[in-house]
Formats: structure tokens, C-alpha cells, sequence
């Protein structure tokens, strides 16, 4: 990861509000990453161990965490899955030294919203923060907005105000905010196919370096949550080759 002349975007007085919580072992790219996003506008902590990050993360409540994989005391997937059980559905992006596609497939899979293998550009680092908060900051304007805001499509409702999804009766509760951002998405539009493509630009809010396997491994956490049998979904269905679907029935 090498130290860009990164311009600085004009922020906003909200912007510069937004804190990042950074935790990686190597005080050197704590460092960069702190000089790098506060030259975006923002605020940045810092922690050296996994201990540490959780702690901060719960303290702080920060707008975005970027977490190593490897770290003392306590792992990145670990501090990860232990934030999610806290229902903190802060965006978290991995960082790793591994580049093997299991890793990323499992950060993703324990809720992680993003995946990034050093070295990377600082660059690309902070404009998938900004895509982070911007679709956060999206979901969140939209609760705030309306009351009694529910999308119902076939044999689940929505609740955007409760964050929840219901299924059959049965209230599900702990989708990630990114899982139930692409559920959403999809039931404003039943019936209808949407490429990963188009939900990796729609929901995650980047389009030319994300990966689409992204979309898939996204999906299979929903399913998990809110389908009977996963082998054969009936509410979120997959169009071969193409996207998915919700079911309008």
C-alpha cells in the first residue's frame, strides 16, 4: 500500500461529523490510513488489537470500521461476528494479507459489507468509505422520513421503520443492514430480474471495482434467514445467469 497525493473532496459540515474506526496491528498503516482519511474530512480512531477494536466499536459507535483479518488478542472475523451479534450494523470493511478466496468469502459471510487484500490504494480505501456512508446515510434518511413505511411483496413485508422483515408471521430481525438493503431493493421491484451488476452499483454503491461474488455470497445469508428450505427458495428466487428476483406470489 503505497502513500497517494490524494486530493481532498469538498465535505460537508455532515461529513466531517463522520467518524472511522481503523484497527490494524501494524502502526505504520494505521498511520497512513489515519493521514489519508482525515485529508477526506474525516475523523479517525485507531486500535492496535481486536480487544481494543470491539471496545471502541461499541464505545465510539463509529460511522465506519476498516478491520484487519489478522490480529492479537483477538481476530478481525471474530471482532466481526461478535459486533454483529451486538446487532451493530455499522458498515465494516476487512482488510487482509491473504488473498485466498475463502477468506473473503467468509468475512462476507459473517457480515462484513466490504473486503479489501493489502496492499491496496488508499485511493480505492476511501472511496469505498464514502460509498459505505452514503448508502448508510441513504438507509437511514429513508427510516427517518416516513412512518408505517412497509413494502409488502407476496409472502413478506417489510418494515422500514422497524428494520425488520416479516415472512409468514414470523419476524426476522437480524438481517445485516446490507442484507436488508438488497431485500429492499429487490421487493420495490417484484417479479422484476436485477443483475448483480445492478445491485453490486444499487445497494453496495460502487461499480467499477467491486465483486460481484459479493451480490451471491449476500444472498445466501438471506436465504438462510428467511427461506424454509434454501435448496429451493420461494422468495428469493435466482434467474440463471442472470440476477435474482423476489417472488410476487
Amino acid at each position: 500500500m503505497e502513500n497517494e497525493n490524494i486530493v481532498p473532496n469538498e465535505v460537508t459540515n455532515e461529513e466531517e461529523k463522520k467518524l472511522i474506526l481503523a484497527v490494524d496491528d501494524e502502526e505504520s498503516i494505521l498511520d497512513l490510513l489515519k493521514f489519508n482519511i482525515e485529508k477526506e474530512g474525516y475523523s479517525v480512531e485507531t486500535a492496535t488489537n481486536g480487544e481494543d477494536g470491539f471496545k471502541k466499536a461499541m464505545e465510539l459507535k463509529p460511522d465506519v470500521i476498516i478491520l484487519d483479518v489478522m490480529l492479537p488478542k483477538q481476530d478481525g472475523l471474530t471482532v466481526c461476528r461478535r459486533l454483529r451479534q451486538e446487532n451493530i450494523n455499522t458498515p465494516i470493511i476487512m482488510l487482509s494479507a491473504r488473498s485466498e478466496e475463502i477468506d473473503k468469502i467468509l468475512g462476507l459471510e459473517i457480515g462484513a459489507d466490504d473486503y479489501m487484500t493489502k496492499p491496496f490504494s488508499t485511493r480505492e480505501l476511501t472511496a469505498r468509505i464514502k460509498a459505505n456512508l452514503r448508502k448508510a446515510d441513504q438507509a437511514a434518511n429513508i427510516m427517518a422520513s416516513r412512518r408505517d413505511n412497509k413494502i409488502d411483496v407476496g409472502s413478506m413485508t417489510l418494515d422500514l421503520d422497524k428494520f425488520e422483515v416479516n415472512v409468514r408471521g414470523e419476524i426476522i430481525s437480524d438481517l445485516t443492514r446490507r442484507e436488508f438493503e438488497v431485500l429492499k431493493y429487490l421487493a420495490q421491484k417484484p417479479g422484476q430480474v436485477v443483475t448483480r451488476e445492478d445491485l453490486l452499483e444499487k445497494v453496495w454503491g460502487y461499480e467499477y471495482y467491486g465483486d460481484i461474488r459479493t451480490v451471491d455470497v449476500t444472498v445466501r445469508r438471506i436465504r438462510e434467514k428467511i427461506e424454509k428450505n434454501t435448496a429451493n427458495p420461494k422468495i428469493l428466487i435466482t434467474k440463471r445467469g442472470v440476477g435474482y428476483y423476489i417472488a410476487n406470489k
